[in-house]
């Protein structure tokens, strides 16, 4: 089965630079995780952003929005900042035919206590059993663009209330 994996940075892709006691989105480390445990399943992997997702705009939506219908592929993980990421997965909800997936991270990838393994393992289960839609998967939970919200207190997506 094939997979594509999109990267639009966020926390997950952050890193910690001494020099300016700052983080910033680098490159995406979540090849060398798959690598390194030994997925099953191929997969191409492509950076949309590095960006932090309170920096991405409605243009870079669209411009992810065009990526993903343009992809043959019809499994499409994409990694992304919690910040905006169910504004992103609403814009994707246009797409049809494709499952798509989108996870990210409170803590960047290379920290020791990161949530992100368990998010990206978590959330390929998901892109691989799931029907065609757009999914969160964050938190060991499954939501849809809109039925979820971000706790920000607790750190975590949660199914909306009401």
């Amino acid at each position: 089965m094939n997979v594509k994996i999109l990267t639009m940075g966020g926390t997950i892709d952050k890193v910690y630079f001494d020099a300016r006691s700052s983080f910033q989105v680098g490159e995406s480390n979540v090849d060398r995780l798959l690598k390194e445990v030994n997925v099953g399943f191929d997969y191409r992997m492509e950076s949309l952003f590095k960006k932090d997702s309170l920096d991405l705009t409605e243009a870079d939506r669209q411009q992810a929005l065009a990526k993903v219908r343009s992809e043959p592929c019809d499994r499409i993980l994409i990694t992304h900042g919690t910040d905006t990421m169910i504004e992103t997965a609403r814009c994707l909800q246009a797409v049809t035919g494709k499952t798509i997936v989108l996870t990210g991270a409170m803590q960047p990838l290379l920290f020791k206590d990161s949530d992100a393994v368990f998010n990206i393992g978590f959330a390929l289960g998901v892109l691989l059993s799931r029907s065609p839609g757009v999914y969160i998967a964050m938190n060991g939970g499954i939501f849809l663009p809109d039925e979820v919200h971000k706790n920000r207190e607790m750190g975590m997506f949660q199914k909306a209330a009401g």
